[in-house]
């Protein structure tokens, strides 16, 4: 039995973590960093920090726009594979997102929901305001986070996923404002149990955050193809901060 109360330290760097999600299709996450730098119109000297940036596929795609990405992630196992794709403009670094950064950068990107991980909501204004201060003059921040509103009803109680041979028994449920996805499977002679705990943050909640630290909302999309958010029907809650 895992339990940890930080669940991302213990789940993020298990090799489990990574072949339940070994078959995510990232095409639709490339479209999405595809629009969103031309929307922006990013140019080709800026410096990019891909912050929670797991192995660092989206960093690496982002250097092949022509940027130069800093990736960070607290995972020690996800950035010492990262770094086995550097080179120059492109380079990874373990860092906890609640700690200021030691650089500045022209756009930093919080991309697929690594952000609300906390009980505390210190903690993640804390991530909010190291974001800001992370920034260079006239720089811009990007959060992409979950409907939640739609996830919530649409949320798949009990699914089981097969994957190398290994039984995932998967539960979500919400609980203290969380949505929970509560993982379960035999493996190595053992019984694991994993968490992951988003919470439940709605545009209103978030702009509670953004609030106490001063960052305005530039602008606000509801899916990978920029589409204004509607709560009802947007996969996602994208926001652009400056």
């Amino acid at each position: 039995m895992t339990k940890n109360k930080e669940w991302f330290a213990s789940w993020f760097d298990t090799n489990y973590y990574h072949i339940l999600y070994s078959h995510r299709d990232y095409s639709e996450a490339q479209e999405f960093m595809k629009n969103i730098v031309a929307f922006l119109n990013l140019k080709k000297q800026h410096v990019l920090l891909d912050l929670g940036c797991g192995k660092g596929r989206h960093s690496i795609y982002l250097n092949s726009l022509g940027f130069t990405v800093v990736g960070a992630d607290l995972s020690k196992n996800s950035i010492s594979e990262a770094k086995q794709s550097e080179k120059e403009g492109l380079k990874f670094i373990e860092h906890d997102m609640r700690n200021p950064f030691n650089s500045t950068y022209n756009a930093i990107l919080n991309l697929f929901t690594s952000f609300g991980f906390f009980e505390d909501d210190a903690e993640d204004i804390a991530i909010l305001q190291n974001i800001k201060n992370g920034l260079k003059p006239n720089g811009i921040a990007i959060i992409d986070f979950m409907n939640v509103k739609k996830v919530i009803a649409n949320l798949v109680v009990e699914e089981v996923q097969i994957i190398e041979g290994i039984s995932f028994k998967i539960n979500r449920y919400i609980k203290n404002g969380f949505i929970i996805k509560e993982i379960n499977f035999d493996a190595d002679g053992k019984h694991h149990t994993y968490f992951e705990k988003v919470k439940s943050l709605d545009l209103p909640k978030i702009k509670t955050y953004l609030n106490s630290v001063d960052f305005k909302i530039k602008h606000t999309f509801g899916n990978y193809q920029l589409e204004d958010f509607n709560e009802e029907t947007s996969d996602r809650l994208i926001l652009v901060l400056e």
